[in-house]
């Protein structure tokens, strides 16, 4: 190593971590990149003339039409859900504000694709009110089914970033601006807007790289986004070079999106004079109280009613026989199966970059922590097809093989394993460390009796948010899962897609009681803090 390379290392990291930390976190941070790399190598197997016809194919554009069209779609009809219920329960005397919120996040336990089924079950000659009302509603379905299906879904993730902006938010810059002698619509347009800019902006990337990445609602819905067409271009067509070029351009699109949220995050919107932040004061309601009440009447219905009504009307008009109530816990123990070794092994991966991160940082260990966001961040369907170049390039014994899922699941839920093992390592005082150290203990052994039992929280609520993720994953499962092997999510895709409602009921009931967990879980971890 030169000597000028050699002092630029060291003072990346002011303190040089031990091997068995470093080696580890280095290997993980690898294994993010890995996926791109093969999913670069894949699409520029093809050659010239064949590049030119794949990147400018008309096609291409209809589908960047068609998949902005369904992003725009969903964030507006979510902005219309949130930032009213948000309002409502932040700024004003509505009664029952923690019930309004708490049925705000229950959508959350609700996949895309079950939020799609129950979509479907209300038209067509089968569904809801042919059966029941004799009136046989158009089936909801292309466009505006996927749009519906994806914003009843995701639009808690915003009524949560604008929740939080609105508790938060100084009371004095309205006052101030009230009496400049600015309307209550000037107010909310050039005070409260820019200031929940943020929140706006931190909401919408989370939807919009959901929306973009999904597979389930929109192969339901059958419109054609570049999701739907990476699957059936690879499933299908088998065109593998066409997938990948079609996965590059969908991973372009939503780093556009991360790109327009950091622009959006440099602009400085703290107050800088002295003084408290006050509460805004709740405004009456007076009249206004009614089409409040209604209005959430219908989002509540639209967003939590819908999909439980559904489930229970093919439930009691089919009820499950015995092979279903031997079918669902197997399948469930099928999923599990995989679940649980895919959150042991992100919680392993986790654990040395975060202690990298917390005990040595530096601007490498955060450029190394910053790596495990990139399968989040990646939509499934990419990552699953990037992880079968992989495979079959360099890891044949991987392919079609369960082992290659739970890894794939562990990649892209690592970032959701850093989270809660960060935190307890950072409530972990370093002093204790240091004791043990001048006991005469080695580094292994200080680790496992002194700093290992204090991330036992940390560590176990990073395995459940793993768990209850792979539980619900559809995208990769569907692309990666070996022939045969079906979980509670491919089941209830494979037999919506099929038009057997009443068999997909079952599945699709265990998910949303299974997935109240995760909301019971966020809901319990606010409630504390």
């Amino acid at each position: 190593m030169s000597a000028p390379f050699a002092t630029y290392i060291y003072r990346a990291w002011g303190q040089r971590p031990p091997f068995y930390i470093l080696i580890p976190s280095v290997v993980i941070a690898f294994a993010m990149v890995v996926p791109l790399f093969y999913l670069g190598l894949r699409a520029f197997q093809a050659d010239p003339a064949m590049l030119r016809e794949l990147v400018f194919r008309p096609r291409n554009l209809e589908l960047l039409s068609n998949t902005l069209k369904l992003t725009l779609g969903v964030l507006l009809v979510t902005t219309l859900m949130a930032l009213p219920t948000a309002w409502l329960v932040t700024r004003t005397d509505i009664r029952y504000k923690k019930a309004i919120t708490l049925l705000s996040v229950v959508p959350l336990a609700v996949p895309g694709y079950v939020m799609a089924y129950a979509l479907l079950g209300l038209g067509g000659h089968y569904g809801i009110f042919a059966q029941l009302f004799d009136w046989q509603l158009p089936r909801v379905s292309g466009y505006s089914g996927a749009v519906f299906a994806l914003a009843f879904y995701t639009f808690p993730y915003l009524f949560l970033n604008l929740r939080a902006a609105l508790l938060g938010l100084d009371r004095s810059l309205e006052e101030s601006a009230q009496s400049l002698g600015y309307s209550p619509t000037q107010i909310f347009f050039k005070v409260l807007l820019p200031h929940l800019a943020p929140a706006l902006m931190a909401g919408w990337l989370v939807i919009g790289l959901y929306v973009m990445g999904d597979f389930g609602a929109v192969a339901l819905m059958r419109y054609d986004a570049f999701s739907y067409a990476i699957f059936t271009q690879y499933s299908g067509a088998f065109d593998r070079v066409y997938a990948a070029w079609l996965s590059l351009m969908l991973l372009a699109l939503a780093g556009s999106f991360v790109l327009m949220e950091t622009l959006v995050k440099r602009k400085r919107l703290a107050s800088v004079g002295s003084g408290i932040a006050r509460s805004k004061a709740a405004s009456k309601l007076g009249w206004k109280v009614i089409p409040a009440w209604v209005y959430l009447a219908i989002v509540f219905l639209c967003s939590s009613g819908l999909p439980l009504m559904i489930l229970a009307y093919w439930l009691i008009l089919a009820p499950p026989d015995l092979s279903f109530f031997l079918a669902v816990p197997a399948t469930f123990l099928r999923s599990a199966m995989a679940a649980f070794p895919a959150a042991i092994l992100a919680a392993g991966f986790a654990l040395p970059v975060a202690y990298l991160l917390v005990r040595y940082p530096s601007r490498i260990s955060t450029a190394i922590e910053r790596s495990t966001y990139i399968g989040y961040a990646l939509p499934p369907l990419t990552l699953a097809l990037a992880m079968v170049f992989f495979s079959l390039n360099t890891a044949f014994f991987l392919y079609q093989t369960l082992a290659l899922l739970i890894i794939t699941w562990a990649l892209a839920s690592l970032a959701l394993a850093m989270g809660p093992i960060r935190s307890a390592l950072l409530q972990t005082r370093s002093n204790l460390e240091e004791a043990s150290f001048s006991l005469g203990h080695g580094p292994i052994t200080t680790f496992w009796q002194v700093v290992f039992p204090r991330l036992n929280r940390g560590i176990l609520a990073a395995i459940t948010l793993v768990f209850l993720f792979c539980m619900k994953e559809l995208p990769i499962t569907f692309l990666l899962a070996p022939t045969g092997y079906t979980t509670l999510a491919v089941t209830v895709f494979s037999r919506t897609s099929e038009g057997l409602m009443a068999e997909a009921a079952p599945f699709a009931a265990a998910i949303v009681i299974f997935s109240s967990l995760s909301v019971g879980m966020v809901l319990n971890r606010e409630s504390k803090k």
